[in-house]
């Protein structure tokens, strides 16, 4: 068998293979961040099309943590009850369902990339005041932030804690904690984006606090059975800015907290960042990662190749490939790259008579 074709335990849960559904923004969610049948046709035909593990979107633990207004979310009982027809179709197809929980932070209330605007959206377009470690914002045509105080941190872990409830409730038998990109907890742990001098800011220690908390209060929600992933940004690509060497040590605080994998994505802190854009380019970072943490990771970035996928696993570079914009262009790659090494994926019964 192909060793891209494997299960892997994580915690309760078994994923079919090592092919993972990256988190994808679609900024088609209804009004107050609800999935719509778009979710569930979009998610749905990827659970079709084999990945073992299907991670929602980036959905948002608060109103005010979602990128734009057409953000998904699970702030409510209500995304509970519209997020429950896409996990139980995803589950039939024989898919693990995940979902990425999502706070903006200082990138919260901008348009979405389709929309004729650009930069932040005002209030009258039903933008809002976003949230962050600071006061300035990502970019000259962003929101400026409000600095969260003592209690807006302890509202954020609590939301994400609560999220992370209303995710089970909703049949996600998975959840990651989004810390990457930019948004808030990079934002946190970023040197070139966290300037705070109390307890939430200042050494690294301090900077990766929230990060930390944020992972333990959402183990503790879900229980000792659920997976909970991480996605980092493994490195900021910018002098001065957070490093490999700092994912490692983050890494294991968060392990240490009950994180089971460590999804490694990098960039996104600051607007320009000189970054090696390449097929694989961020699954060197998976690898040190791995090493040097002594935990399992993902990779992630530009792999299109079932070899590709295939010799990132067996080369022990990570436990787990996760596909993004080649899912969007074929959502049956998983099936077609496994057959491709060498195994035999079972093609639902409706499609089997083309296979």
């Amino acid at each position: 068998m192909t060793v891209l074709g494997q299960p892997l335990e994580l915690r309760g849960v078994t994923l079919p293979n090592r092919i993972a559904m990256s988190p994808m923004c679609q900024y088609s969610a209804g009004p107050d961040g609800l999935p719509t049948d778009w979710h569930l046709t979009h998610l749905g035909a990827r659970a079709v099309g084999g990945a073992g593990l299907i991670i929602a979107e980036a959905s948002a633990v608060l109103p005010e943590g979602r990128i734009s207004p057409r953000d998904a979310g699970i702030w409510s009982p209500a995304h509970v009850d519209a997020w429950r027809p896409v996990t139980a179709f995803v589950t039939a197809q024989g898919a693990v369902p995940a979902i990425q929980l999502a706070h903006a932070g200082f990138k919260a209330s901008t348009y979405w990339p389709f929309a004729q605007e650009r930069g932040g959206v005002p209030d009258a377009d039903g933008g809002w005041q976003p949230t962050g470690p600071g006061t300035e914002p990502f970019l000259p045509a962003y929101r400026a932030p409000r600095a969260l105080d003592e209690a807006g941190i302890a509202a954020v872990i609590a939301a994400f804690a609560q999220a992370a409830i209303y995710a089970i409730d909703a049949g996600f038998r998975a959840v990651e904690i989004h810390a990457a990109h930019g948004y808030l907890l990079h934002e946190f742990y970023s040197p070139l984006t966290n300037h705070r001098t109390d307890g939430w800011g200042g050494d690294r220690a301090g900077r990766t606090r929230l990060a930390v908390a944020v992972a333990t209060a959402v183990r503790d929600a879900v229980g000792p059975d659920v997976p909970v992933l991480a996605r980092v940004s493994a490195t900021d690509w910018t002098d001065g800015g957070w490093a490999v060497t700092d994912t490692v040590a983050l890494a294991r605080e968060l392990v240490a907290a009950g994180v089971d994998l460590i999804d490694c994505s990098s960039g996104g802190a600051v607007p320009h960042a000189d970054i090696p854009i390449g097929p694989g380019y961020q699954a060197p970072l998976a690898e040190q990662v791995r090493r040097d943490a002594g935990v399992p990771t993902g990779a992630v970035g530009l792999i299109t190749e079932p070899e590709q996928a295939e010799r990132i696993v067996a080369d022990g570079q990570a436990d787990l490939v996760l596909i993004g914009r080649e899912l969007l262009r074929d959502p049956y790659w998983p099936r077609r790259a496994l057959a491709k090494l060498g195994g035999q994926p079972h093609w639902p019964d409706q499609y089997a008579r083309a296979f």
